[in-house]
């Protein structure tokens, strides 16, 4: 077989795993521990505990198989979720469980991974109680699968998209872009989008789109118990006929020492409410703030092409590559380039370092961006005809899954470049 059918097997298998990871919705939060006897699937079970839908679990992992579980059992109560490796012989296996099942709570769920590939163990077990067998080899992928299927609710909504904007500094007009791209996908699509301002203190998305709230996203951050769907909506403030705003407070008359989750019900909530949850982080890094990015579904950086902004860039992309091992790298938008007089980083001298094709560049056009936000309009309302606001169209196909960037070559004030991947 061709190095090049290869790389099409292999390309096909990862889009397969990444397929079944963004069909499935985050695992409550449970402990689960497992009972391994070999690296491979300890491996794997360790790269799913990593997983950002599996970031409420609490996840051990431990050698010796059955047997090994049997004994620690006989002293310590059991988790919610036991995941059992064993190369034993059906027979064997079915008894082992029995022993097992003497020292199990009877609430805690059970999946053995095993090697026979057999119709009667897999009858056998299930009538056992047990909720799921799976031969080896396993993937990473199918264990958040298996977890998923036990844990969550089959009858529940749909998990609205989430999409994190930050900026690699601030200025760099990171918030405008959100708040854009999030009025595009309304007005494109005649679908529901909710715009969340995270950045307490300082959030413009109130003064972008011409509001001025009594409430927002701080009743929600400091009164967590009172977060549901109805509460959620009468915080919201409607900016367009299916774009909805949690506006930030932007007034210092307290500060803002919030705890990692702070953000997190709110987000929740406001996915079961919505087809797509745009959130707008400010550029700091806090836990909340690295919570956030780390769990939302997809992240665009925007940075200017200068060398602080590259480093910056760097640093995110690093940090999220570790902090997120089994997504793809955060998507990447250019801003403000073409300054009269102003050294800049060419775009592909940018983008090289990072591994990372830019989404799109997007030119210094102050007169534009200007007029919008003294308006308090979006930049299609300004001029729809501009080519800047055809790119936050595009972009907002893009990032909404409706379709990928198509090269093309530079026309007017901005190019649309690379290709991104599904």
């Amino acid at each position: 077989m061709s190095s090049l059918a290869l790389e099409t097997d292999e390309e096909r298998w990862n889009a397969d795993q990444d397929g079944l990871l963004q069909m499935l919705r985050p695992i409550p939060r449970i402990s689960i521990q497992a009972f391994c006897e070999t690296d491979a699937v300890a491996g794997a079970i360790r790269r799913a505990g990593e997983d950002r839908r599996m970031a409420k679990t609490h996840l051990k992992v431990q050698m010796r198989g059955l047997p090994a579980a049997i004994e620690h059992y006989r002293t310590a109560a059991t988790p919610n979720l036991v995941l059992l490796e064993t190369r034993m012989e059906p027979r064997e296996l079915t008894a082992q469980l029995g022993s097992f099942a003497e020292v199990c709570d009877p609430s805690t769920k059970v999946v053995v991974i095993g090697n026979h590939n057999d119709v009667w163990l897999y009858r056998e077990l299930v009538r056992a109680g047990i909720s799921e067998y799976m031969v080896a080899p396993v993937l990473m992928a199918d264990i958040v699968a298996v977890i998923a299927n036990i844990f969550v609710d089959p009858g529940a909504e749909p998990l609205g998209r989430s999409i994190a904007f930050v900026g690699a500094k601030g200025g760099v007009g990171s918030s405008t872009l959100a708040h854009n791209i999030a009025w595009s996908m309304s007005s494109l699509f005649e679908s529901e989008v909710v715009v969340a301002d995270l950045d307490l203190p300082f959030g413009t998305a109130n003064i972008n789109f011409d509001q001025d709230p009594a409430q927002g996203i701080a009743e929600a951050v400091f009164a967590p118990e009172r977060v549901d769907e109805v509460y959620l909506d009468r915080l919201l403030a409607q900016c367009a006929e299916r774009l909805s705003l949690l506006a930030a407070p932007s007034t210092l008359d307290r500060v803002y020492d919030l705890d990692g989750e702070a953000f997190s019900q709110i987000i929740d909530t406001a996915q079961r409410t919505a087809p797509m949850v745009v959130l707008d982080v400010p550029h700091l890094w806090t836990g909340w703030a690295r919570t956030t990015l780390m769990r939302a579904d997809d992240i665009v950086i925007t940075a200017t092409p200068e060398l602080a902004n590259l480093r910056n860039t760097k640093n995110l992309v690093d940090m999220l590559k570790m902090l997120r091992p089994n997504d793809g790298p955060p998507k990447l938008i250019i801003n403000q380039a073409n300054v009269p007089k102003r050294p800049e980083i060419k775009p592909e001298d940018f983008s090289e370092p990072l591994g990372i094709t830019p989404l799109a560049v997007i030119p210094f056009e102050p007169q534009l961006f200007g007029t919008a936000a003294n308006n308090g309009r979006m930049l299609g309302e300004t001029d729809r005809n501009h080519t800047i606001a055809k790119t936050i169209d595009e972009l907002a196909h893009v990032l909404s899954g409706r379709r990928e960037v198509t090269p093309k070559k530079r026309s007017g004030l901005a190019a649309l470049l690379g290709r991104l991947k599904k």
